[in-house]
């Protein structure tokens, strides 16, 4: 008695009644000798770009389908103003899931995580809280009223930070009616070469044994995934098994300069590796076509399980 449509940009599917099957109208849906009600009309709307302000959705990859590719790629959006980083965002046509780091959120506020909202588009809010346990547990709470769905915070600040950062976005999220978001603990940034790593830090540890140790702290304190380098992604993934989240940056498709980047793989290479969702800025914002660009990364992405 069901029928089966597709919401307009084909990604997700609504079964409604059948107009002979409207709530209530129906025999067997009225008790008997009551009269047949008027029926009730449902609205669906799609919750992506062409509504404003949309419903909370879940945040990481792993608690739904993968197969898409384009949930998959997060866009740096390192933009030094709101203007340039929505036209960006806005000149590619599959864009799923963005990224604000300090850049632009130093330049936009805490106002362009809403405008890109508006567009359907999710957020990774990368600000890398590292901070007391008070600090962090406020400023997580604030960066999930805005309804970012990924939020880093460094692992380094330590359990009762981490402990406190989770509680605090579950209350922010909670306030603005809106899912909790994931947070995600950096653990090592990619930017470190192993050299410079131990002597500029005085860390005798090598960097992957540093990164499963702070990756197993975090874990511990409730937070829902890490960043890390996607050279370290397939140990981690052994030791923490999904729906644990691994976003991956230095991410640099086959031919790509690997700039500031000093670990680093290509996409299909550190989703194989077991990563769940991989940061991409420069080979996308920087190609002379971003649409191409980002086109040809999920094409790599499409031949992945």
């Amino acid at each position: 008695p069901f029928m089966r449509i597709r919401s307009p940009d084909s990604r997700a599917v609504r079964r409604l009644p059948q107009v002979g099957e409207m709530m209530g109208s129906h025999p067997r849906c009225r008790r008997p000798g009551s009269r047949p009600r008027r029926p009730v009309l449902a609205v669906v709307r799609s919750p992506h770009r062409a509504f404003p302000n949309p419903p909370a959705m879940s945040p990481a990859p792993e608690n739904r389908s993968v197969a898409d590719p384009a949930e998959r790629i997060i866009l740096a959006l390192d933009r030094p103003d709101a203007a340039s980083a929505l036209a960006l965002a806005g000149a590619i046509d599959d864009l799923r899931w963005v990224k604000v780091g300090l850049e632009l959120f130093s330049a936009a506020g805490p106002a362009v995580v809403g405008q890109l909202r508006e567009r359907g588009l999710r957020v990774f809010l990368d600000l890398k809280f590292h901070d007391i346990p008070a600090t962090m547990a406020g400023a997580c709470r604030s960066a999930a009223h805005l309804g970012a769905g990924l939020i880093t915070v460094h692992a380094s600040a330590g359990a009762e930070a981490l402990a406190a950062a989770q509680a605090g976005a579950q209350e922010g999220a909670a306030a603005a009616g809106l899912m909790a978001p994931t947070l995600l603990a950096v653990t090592v940034l990619t930017s470190w070469p192993a050299e410079r790593f131990a002597a500029e830090l005085s860390i005798s540890e090598t960097i992957p044994s540093h990164v499963k140790r702070l990756a197993a702290l975090a874990a511990a304190a409730g937070i829902g995934g890490c960043v890390c380098s996607p050279l370290e992604v397939a140990a981690l993934r052994q030791a923490h098994p999904r729906p644990f989240a691994l976003v991956t940056p230095g991410i640099r498709p086959a031919g790509s300069a690997s700039g500031d980047q000093a670990r680093v793989m290509t996409p299909a290479e550190a989703i194989g590796a077991g990563a769940s969702q991989l940061v991409i800025g420069r080979p996308i914002s920087a190609a002379a076509d971003p649409n191409e660009a980002f086109a040809a990364c999920c094409t790599e992405l499409a031949t992945l399980p």
